[in-house]
């Protein structure tokens, strides 16, 4: 994408770039169940993760400690591989001690796979743990319990203005890296320096890998939008599935 692609695809938990879409078509709007993670007996949290006696499938005890106590909806970005920009994301729900899976869909990440280290046009997503503020996009606000920045301008102006990216940014959702809560998404403060690159966003899916953002179907992203509740302290907990289990 052009240099000003860089501002829209951004604090920090775990581990450590904007989003460029490419040209190739949407994915489909459905995931697969045989790929979403197995619905069998969640593994028992360690003392010092957050207060509860389960944990969703595939995050690891490493990972889990980063997840804040209050926090009670999480968004779990599975990648693929830590080199592929292939994954699902799964919205869960805290209910009673356990986390029950309410969502899931198809999902991209940055196209060159993941990293603890990230760093401005490396063209792969962080590893970690991040908390939800912020939305915002092209088209009014749908209903979100985010704060809600809406600029048709704004981000209009940051998309490839070609068929397959005309949508990337009506609904986006902010994720805490290098980046000022309480502002919108397109804000351009990076608090650990540009080189740290920023811009993370949740965004709609073009159908391949980004520059460094996660991408999902339309209808998942409108359900984030009107699921996430700040008084429930949302995040996000993504990186390749190795590098979660731990």
């Amino acid at each position: 994408m052009a240099a000003s692609a860089a501002l829209a695809c951004g604090v920090l938990l775990w581990g450590t770039a904007a989003c460029a879409p490419t040209t190739e078509p949407p994915g489909p709007g459905g995931a697969p169940a045989s790929r979403l993670p197995a619905a069998g007996s969640p593994r028992p949290a360690s003392p010092a993760s957050p207060a509860t006696d389960l944990r969703p499938e595939g995050i690891g005890e490493r990972m889990w400690q980063q997840v804040p106590a209050a926090t009670r909806q999480l968004v779990v970005v599975y990648g693929d591989d830590r080199d592929s920009p292939d994954g699902l994301v799964a919205l869960y729900e805290k209910q009673g001690t356990a986390w029950e899976r309410t969502g899931g869909w198809p999902a991209h990440n940055g196209r060159k796979g993941w990293t603890t280290d990230h760093h401005m046009d490396d063209e792969r997503t962080p590893v970690g743990v991040f908390t939800l503020t912020d939305a915002g996009g092209a088209r009014r606000d749908p209903g979100s319990r985010l704060r809600y920045w809406y600029d048709d301008h704004a981000y209009a102006s940051m998309t490839i203005q070609t068929e397959a990216h005309a949508h990337d940014f009506d609904y986006v959702i902010a994720v805490d890296y290098n980046r000022r809560t309480g502002v919108p998404p397109f804000d351009w403060t990076r608090p650990e320096g540009v080189e740290r690159g920023g811009g993370i966003w949740l965004h709609l899916d073009h159908g391949d890998g980004t520059s460094a953002c996660v991408t999902l179907p339309e209808p998942g992203m409108r359900t984030l939008l009107r699921t996430l509740d700040p008084e429930s302290r949302p995040v996000v907990v993504m990186g390749d599935r190795e590098r979660l289990g731990i």
